[in-house]
């Protein structure tokens, strides 16, 4: 059995530092959620409340992101041998439900505001979308200059920044019809912010439901990979080869290798862990077998 682990070396990021991050990112956007929410009931914006949901969903995310982070970091036991990395893709998976929910609730309220727009104050929601975009954009900023080489922060600052050009979207329609007075324009904005939401909402899902299946990480090309192992001086055949992802940015593999002799079983190790790291894996366990050997496939099982 061999055995290879390599840590991942990016700059420092101090927990306590992210920490506070995320504490005043998620008071920004909860204050900001009820004082939109009440905007919204209170002008007749579905536009408004599209993006209120959008925005308590980011508040939960960021409360999602925070746990799991934090669970990410705990130490192995003799229970949890891989410690609680695989929070993260929890998280991102009960992110994705939630957002999925919030967008087709606010598709249905837009479409239904489409045979009954009622009377939308325009200038209450322009205001109302302008303090999101200080928001929403002072959030994304704050992330931005934490995130280092960490790609679930990464994740989160682009989420925010996006959001900061879905409330210029919602500041255009209170313009629009502030100025024009056609009504329907916030259904419209608003259906167009749910499909917004959906669309990748969607494929976060699909992501997510795959790494809690053990499925191969989109990130890796399977076939690539068993040619790397298959293309390896000593090597023979490679077969068991399981590929999953431990956490959002951790990837582990286990193979059965078959070499040429015992005497290379070494150097075909180091040469296996240096290829796979440039593919982003870096927990390996190998099973060396030779030619001859009694652990055939239908041994194994």
């Amino acid at each position: 059995m061999a055995h290879c682990h390599h840590h991942h070396h990016h700059p420092e990021i101090s927990f306590e530092n992210l920490n506070r991050v995320f504490i005043v990112s998620v008071i920004l956007n909860a204050g900001f959620v009820v004082l939109e929410a009440a905007a919204g009931f209170w002008s007749n914006s579905v536009g408004l409340l599209s993006d209120a949901g959008h925005n308590l969903g980011d508040v939960l995310s960021l409360l999602l992101s925070m746990a799991a982070f934090r669970l990410s970091r705990r130490k192995v036991s003799e229970v949890y041998t891989y410690g609680y990395k695989k929070a993260t893709v929890l998280a991102s998976f009960l992110n994705a439900l939630l957002l999925v929910a919030v967008s087709l609730v606010v598709m249905a309220e837009s479409v239904s505001k489409f045979t009954s727009p009622g009377n939308v104050e325009g200038d209450v929601v322009a205001w109302v979308a302008a303090a999101g975009v200080v928001v929403n954009g002072l959030t994304a900023f704050l992330l931005m200059r934490s995130m280092g080489n960490d790609i679930n922060v990464k994740g989160a600052f682009f989420h925010m920044a996006a959001d900061a050009l879905v409330s210029v979207g919602v500041l255009v329609s209170g313009v629009l019809v502030s100025m024009t007075g056609l009504m329907l324009i916030d259904a419209v904005v608003g259906f167009c912010i749910s499909v917004i939401i959906l669309l990748p909402s969607l494929r976060l899902l699909r992501q997510s439901l795959r790494l809690l299946l053990d499925a191969v990480p989109e990130t890796v090309d399977r076939s690539q990979v068993e040619r790397l192992i298959r293309e390896t001086v000593h090597v023979r055949d490679c077969h068991h080869l399981h590929i999953w992802a431990m956490s959002t940015t951790e990837t582990a593999l286990t193979a059965h290798v078959v070499v040429d002799a015992y005497a290379h079983a070494d150097e075909v190790k180091a040469d296996l862990c240096r290829k796979l790291r440039e593919e982003g894996i870096h927990h390996l366990t190998f099973e060396v077998e030779t030619d001859g050997a009694e652990c055939a496939r239908r041994v194994c099982g």
